[in-house]
């Protein structure tokens, strides 16, 4: 035979994203399968900006960080700081305009972000490599007392957080309407994750992040501070996170104390799914969330709530450590 057993395993998750989109086709009209297909990804792009930093985290560092959600909130509350002022910027009617003052949004949410990751890991984490357990128990409280010091500094209300005049409204496709912002979202969700492969795969700096996460010992023995590599990955994982925080913020249009600890679970799901340790698998998971919640939220809307857990569910039965693992020595 050709095609093996393991090799066909191999290609099946590659697979799964484009079988799902094209089977959703035919029990839904174009216009509907195209407005919903487009509002997924774009969903399961913020979704990914959101879950890539923890994807980072856990890969090469083991560490599962609870409180990654407290860095969504940071980057969303950044975004109404550095918005705001910008506000002649952001109604104007100009594309230049609205994508510079989004651009200094995000690229200040990430340095924000980025600095308290810094201090978190260095106050909180460095302590606790290596203990699961105790992992937990501290990221959990970090992200209770985040939660309480957001409520201090901005207040227990919702804020608005209005969209840049040029991201608002729709653009038709024939007779299907795509909300504008849904697209700066997908665009920013493919070039970070462009970003992101490159990084990995045609860099040294990746070099020594992939072979950390298959041999860490190996790395150390070659005279690399591994020690360094980490406190790199996680400033860089909680940079993302912030970039999330912003863009999730705009399509909400409020920021709440609770908007990053909400996404917590959800977070968590798209990385059991792609594969612990994986970007590329991150991505897949996140583009399966988003279009799952909205072909099922368009067939049937009472089952709606659970289904990225249904989908959870049989992603592992077929593939109990995710479509994409990372391998570990």
């Amino acid at each position: 035979m050709i095609w093996s057993k393991a090799r066909l395993g191999d290609v099946a998750p590659h697979l799964l994203l484009p079988a799902i989109v094209l089977a959703a086709l035919p029990v839904m009209g174009v216009s509907n399968w195209l407005v919903l297909t487009v509002a997924g990804l774009a969903m399961g792009a913020m979704l990914f900006l959101m879950a890539a930093g923890l994807t980072l985290i856990f890969g090469l560092m083991d560490v599962l960080n609870f409180a990654h959600g407290a860095f969504i909130t940071l980057g969303a509350y950044v975004g109404i700081g550095v918005l705001a002022p910008l506000a002649g910027w952001t109604s104007a009617d100009s594309w230049t305009l609205n994508l510079a003052a989004f651009g200094i949004a995000v690229v200040v949410a990430m340095a924000v972000s980025g600095a308290v990751g810094y201090g978190f890991e260095r106050v909180i984490i460095r302590g606790v490599y290596g203990a699961p357990l105790r992992q937990v128990l501290v990221t959990v409280g970090g992200l209770i007392v985040a939660q309480q010091l957001f409520v201090v500094l901005w207040g227990p209300n919702a804020i608005p957080l209005i969209k840049p005049t040029a991201f608002r409204g729709s653009i038709l496709l024939g007779s299907a309407a795509i909300e504008k912002y849904r697209l700066v979202a997908l665009a920013l969700g493919l070039v970070v994750f462009v970003a992101l492969h490159l990084m990995l795969n045609r860099t040294r700096v990746g070099l020594l992040v992939r072979a950390g996460v298959e041999n860490r010992e190996m790395v150390e023995a070659l005279g690399y501070r591994i020690r360094r590599l980490f406190i790199g990955v996680f400033v860089l994982g909680t940079a993302l996170a912030g970039i999330g925080g912003v863009t999730w913020a705009l399509y909400q249009e409020l920021v709440t104390p609770q908007i990053g600890g909400d996404m917590t679970i959800l977070v968590f799901i798209i990385l059991i799914i792609g594969g612990l340790g994986s970007v590329g698998g991150s991505l897949v998971g996140a583009m399966l969330v988003g279009l799952t919640a909205n072909y099922v939220g368009f067939l049937a809307p009472t089952v709606s709530l659970g289904s990225n857990i249904l989908l959870m569910v049989l992603v592992l039965l077929w593939r109990p450590r995710g479509l994409f693992p990372v391998a570990k020595g």
